[in-house]
């Protein structure tokens, strides 16, 4: 029984050794294990402090990136209130152009106006000699009109007599040169041109349309300015060389036409009668064959050597057959059939005898 007690004993330290070893076994395998997850808390700490740096850094970038829009939302909406009121600057700037530029457009003929403002005419001391022709035109007996008339009274007169002669010579393309109290200076060939006898035309059927326009106006100037006699309107049109552009000096330009047959012109228009249109024998060549005319007295003019051939212009209808011409070398006879009466032949009849006889008287004496 003592031998069993050894070996129990024995077996039961055994056990116990066993037990130690493996408990030592365990504590050593724990120690290790707790080494390796302190080294992968220490890691895992590593790298979360590490992506926390790169979450925050990638916050203040977001952070930034929201100001950055933030702050070019606002710039967008500062450039956008900055362009809108650059654009209604813009376009009032340009209502005020176009405001000034249609006032500056009254002083200017419509011609003259968009060569200008297109870049085509250059406004500076500058001329040409080119063949137009020229309308001057003046109302009869303006100075005695005036002189009985208030200054508001002939003010809305003038206006509105400018008016209507205006209003015919832009439809005929006519270039106003000029405004000279009631008198008219137009003339065709510059800046557009349709050519000579073209030009001529319009300008003829144009001082047509206006003593045309005077006869429907005769009761108007009673009834709406008091005038006891109707406005009566006198034309002279002469067509040839000139010299035309922009006259004056560097702060104060014209453009104008000067020139001997400007001066015709106007000497055509000073003796024409009331009523009436007088033309040049230059300008009657490019429209004879299209606007009745009856020559009438020649005219000397002042730098023209010779008398100039002066034309009326028919103003009731007369056809070319109702017309009856003669010409020699020596002699210029001209009728309008329509309205020559019996009287007036028996004055010519008388005075073709009369003549007769003095050429047979001359005829004996050189015999």
């Amino acid at each position: 029984s003592a031998a069993s007690d050894v070996y129990k004993r024995q077996e039961q330290q055994l056990k116990e050794l066993k037990k130690l070893r493996l408990q030592a076994k365990l504590q050593k395998n724990l120690s290790s294990e707790l080494g390796r997850q302190k080294l992968i808390a220490d890691e895992a700490q590593e790298l979360a402090l590490e992506k926390a740096n790169e979450l925050d850094k990638l916050v203040k970038k977001l952070k930034l990136e929201s100001q950055l829009r933030k702050n070019l939302s606002s710039e967008f909406e500062r450039q956008k209130e900055i362009a809108v009121e650059a654009q209604e600057l813009a376009l009032e700037k340009k209502n005020e152009i176009e405001a000034i530029s249609k006032q500056l457009s009254k002083y200017l003929s419509p011609q003259l106006y968009n060569s200008i403002f297109s870049g085509e005419q250059q406004v500076d001391i500058a001329s040409k000699r080119k063949k137009l022709t020229v309308f001057f035109s003046d109302i009869v007996g303006f100075t005695s009109i005036s002189d009985s008339l208030e200054s508001e009274e002939i003010t809305a007169m003038l206006n509105y007599y400018l008016t209507e002669m205006s209003v015919i010579a832009l439809e005929f393309g006519g270039t106003i040169d000029k405004y000279v109290g009631d008198a008219i200076v137009i003339f065709f060939g510059d800046t557009d041109s349709a050519g000579v006898k073209q030009d001529a035309l319009k300008c003829v059927n144009m001082a047509i349309a206006m003593q045309n326009r005077m006869r429907e106006l005769e009761n108007q100037w009673a009834q709406k300015f008091g005038l006891r006699e109707p406005l009566q309107m006198r034309v002279g049109v002469n067509t040839g060389y000139c010299t035309v552009g922009n006259f004056g000096s560097e702060d104060r330009l014209d453009y104008t036409v000067i020139g001997g047959q400007v001066n015709l012109a106007s000497r055509l228009e000073s003796i024409a009668k009331p009523g009436s249109i007088l033309i040049s024998f230059d300008t009657h060549s490019q429209v004879s064959e299209d606007i009745e005319c009856i020559e009438v007295e020649s005219v000397q003019v002042k730098g023209i050597k010779e008398e100039v051939r002066v034309f009326e212009v028919v103003l009731d209808g007369s056809n070319k057959t109702e017309l009856l011409k003669f010409e020699t070398d020596n002699s210029q006879c001209s009728m309008n059939i329509s309205q020559l009466g019996i009287e007036e032949i028996d004055q010519l009849a008388k005075f073709i005898e009369d003549a007769k006889k003095q050429v047979q008287k001359m005829e004996k004496k050189i015999e």
